[in-house]
């Protein structure tokens, strides 16, 4: 009889009981003699090395296998159960790598019933791998609740990092980096999707966004529309054989994907903060006094240049006349 689900989740994992041997619908085929606890890297058959009991957050690749770490590797090896959003997906990684740890199924339309079965298992001294499909674990999928549930019943969580997709496009994009705000998804409609927009309008940084390859084109529009020429950039097939990363001018690259069929693979899309326009002289005053009665002139200064873009030295200079005329 099968013990695996329609969702592919394997119920030997969920109860802690050991898988059989052989083939399930939640284990990657291995090889003959292959066993949990192992995995196969650079052409070597190795033994992961034990770990503590909880939470271990691994990221996996986003596209190109290679791109996952020796360490996620042994965890996902040595893990009691991994916790999948796909278990389909998942299956692809461990049977290239020869891991044979069971999987569970875990994904936004079965995280409220899963999750307390999952914390048994924490509670009762498991060691669990989260991942996602791809990238980093919890960002933009249902992980968070299942971290955040743990933590409150004091149960250990381990970051095991790698990829992810938002810091892979923004390094590439040639847009500033030393801050960046990441918004995910954007609504679906238009409307809401330029009310949306209106309301990052204003954040001093670089704005990153995922979107499907449908409603890309739709997006550029909306984000030229409201956001005007800012420079901008869309990332395609992140690490992956057909990678492009295409760079320019909000209304530029709306046109361009516009006039294309649509894009196959996963798309994300950076835009440049806005530009600094020089601040009236009473709006600067205004900001730096009301910055001033929370902060010394410096703080104020770094605080007012932040949320204005204007430039430090200028604010600086200005908060110390400011600050002169207070006393």
């Amino acid at each position: 009889m099968n013990a695996g689900n329609a969702d592919g989740t394997d119920q030997r994992a969920l109860q802690g009981a050991p898988p059989p041997r052989g083939k399930t619908l939640a284990r990657a085929k291995t090889s003959e003699g292959e066993k949990p606890g192992a995995f196969t890297a650079f052409g070597l058959r190795a033994e992961a090395e034990p770990i503590r009991p909880g939470l271990h957050v691994v990221a996996t690749p986003i596209g190109n296998l290679g791109d996952i770490s020796f360490r996620a590797l042994a965890t996902l090896a040595a893990a009691d159960a991994i916790v999948a959003e796909d278990t389909r997906v998942t299956k692809t990684l461990l049977a290239h790598y020869g891991i044979a740890t069971p999987l569970v199924a875990y994904h936004e339309h079965n995280a409220a019933v899963m999750r307390p079965h999952l914390l048994a298992r924490l509670t009762g001294g498991a060691a669990l791998a989260l991942v996602s499909d791809a990238g980093t674990p919890l960002i933009s999928d249902p992980g968070f609740k299942l971290v955040a549930d743990a933590l409150a019943q004091n149960i250990a969580v381990v970051s095991v990092p790698g990829a992810s997709a938002v810091l892979a496009a923004l390094v590439v994009a040639g847009l500033p980096t030393d801050r960046f705000f990441f918004e995910g998804f954007l609504p679906h409609k238009s409307a809401a999707r330029r009310g949306r927009i209106d309301e990052l309008s204003a954040i001093p940084a670089t704005l990153v966004f995922f979107e499907s390859p449908r409603r890309v084109a739709g997006t550029l529009n909306d984000l030229a529309a409201v956001l005007g020429p800012r420079d901008a950039a869309i990332a395609r097939e992140l690490t992956k054989y057909f990678e492009t990363v295409r760079r320019g001018r909000l209304p530029d690259l709306a046109s361009i994907v516009s006039a294309e069929p649509p894009p196959k693979g996963e798309i994300v899309v950076l835009v440049g903060p806005p530009g600094a326009e020089p601040l009236a002289q009473p709006d600067l005053d205004a900001r730096l006094g009301k910055a001033l009665e929370a902060h010394s002139v410096k703080d104020a200064a770094a605080v007012v240049s932040a949320e204005t873009g204007q430039p430090r030295r200028k604010v600086y200079a200005r908060a110390i006349e400011l600050s002169a005329r207070i006393r």
